[in-house]
């Protein structure tokens, strides 16, 4: 029996134990603990094949190939999400810093930060961990 709920707002909630059991252990250290993976070794940094990038604990769409962008920082860049609706935010002041994360709307999922220093058209950089995201290939 699952104990994942989706309510009203179309939130999922699953249990630890759940998200244990679904993801791997990367993923549960980012999505659900807030970790972040060590710079240029993430499946998806240097990935160019044309897709949709979705949440790996829910599956929500979350980044489109078209705005993803090689930034050097060491994790996948992306100017802007498919839907703003797709992405919350957050105020982050852990390790000293004052920055935005960047949450799936759907299951809470950390994904990583978005920083005011991007290219255009919007000139922001969402920075997201590859263990976060899953490609859809087109």
């Amino acid at each position: 029996m699952s104990d994942t709920k989706t309510i009203a707002s179309g939130k999922i909630e699953k249990s630890e134990a759940e998200w244990r059991k679904e993801l791997t252990p990367m993923q549960y250290a980012v999505l659900r603990e807030k970790a972040t993976e060590r710079p240029f070794t993430g499946d998806y940094e240097y990935e160019t094949r044309p897709g949709t990038y979705v949440c790996a604990g829910c599956g929500q769409t979350l980044f489109e190939s078209d705005a993803k962008f090689d930034s050097g920082c060491g994790w996948p860049s992306f100017t802007a999400p498919a839907e703003a609706a797709a992405i919350d935010e957050e105020r982050d002041v852990s390790h000293g810093m004052i920055r935005t994360e960047v949450l799936c709307s759907r299951c809470n999922g950390h994904l990583g930060h978005v920083f005011p220093d991007g290219p255009g058209p919007t000139g922001l950089r969402y920075c997201i961990n590859s263990a976060a995201l899953k490609l859809q290939p087109k």
